[in-house]
């Protein structure tokens, strides 16, 4: 038997990446999901597709999670549509890189207020409806280890994801509910290489300090998200587990 099936997940920013990885990684092993995204619609739409083809079942969702209004009816639309939720993976997130000599205030709130607040307003949301064997996972940033310079602000933001999962986990305990990270490595996306990650010599520095030797894939990160979505990890609560290759 798949290992989720009849849980019913939430996957913020799911429309492309490692969002979009997990999605598919947790509806291949049962799960119906719900394909969240803020703007990409044709992106989610296709997310859905391909995991309808596979033989699994998922809708998307468009929402804002750092609006607290549209984080709420992201979770409303998984019980109108499925009746129950037992998986909230908060994914969604951006990045931007400067010194601290070009720091704005704009820079940290648009970094924050989805990173951060967006994260605990989809939580708050879901924590109503995730009952005995909810999950809840939260997507870091080995950035938090490596910290590069002209990351402050997107640095400090993965530092609250980590904490704030630590501080979760002991609040949701007593419900029964586990709440643990994954902070994934670089990983090859349509945002990395956009961002000109990928083939630059930044790519080359990490890949030279990964054991692994590799960059990782958002495969290598969706497969560690179903092991915490599934009563497997039912012991684990409050760790961020680094997926890196070891950089």
């Amino acid at each position: 038997m798949s290992k989720l099936a009849g849980k019913v997940a939430i996957v913020t920013g799911a429309s492309k990446g490692i969002g979009a990885g997990i999605a598919r990684a947790l509806a291949a092993d049962g799960a119906a999901v719900v394909v969240n995204y803020a703007s990409s619609k044709a992106g989610a739409e296709a997310v859905v597709q391909e995991i309808v083809a596979a033989g699994g079942t998922a809708v998307t969702v468009q929402g804002d999670v750092a609006d607290a209004a549209q984080a709420q009816g992201i979770v409303d639309a998984a019980i109108e549509h499925f009746g129950r939720l037992d998986i909230l993976v908060n994914n969604s997130g951006v990045y931007g890189f400067a010194s601290i000599d070009d720091i704005t205030a704009d820079q940290y709130r648009y970094m924050f207020d989805i990173n951060v607040l967006g994260l605990l307003q989809t939580t708050q949301a879901a924590a109503k409806h995730l009952g005995e064997g909810g999950s809840v996972i939260n997507i870091s940033s080995a950035i938090t280890k490596i910290l590069p310079p002209a990351s402050a602000v997107y640095s400090a933001t993965k530092g609250a994801v980590d904490a704030i999962t630590g501080v979760l986990a002991k609040e949701l305990g007593p419900r029964q509910i586990r709440v643990n990270g994954i902070s994934p490595g670089v990983v090859e996306t349509e945002g990395s290489h956009t961002a000109g990650v990928i083939g630059s010599d930044m790519e080359r520095g990490f890949v030279s300090q990964t054991p692994l030797g590799r960059t990782g894939q958002p495969d290598d990160i969706a497969r560690v998200a179903v092991f915490l979505a599934s009563d497997e990890s039912r012991w684990i609560t409050g760790e961020t587990l680094t997926v890196s290759g070891g950089l």
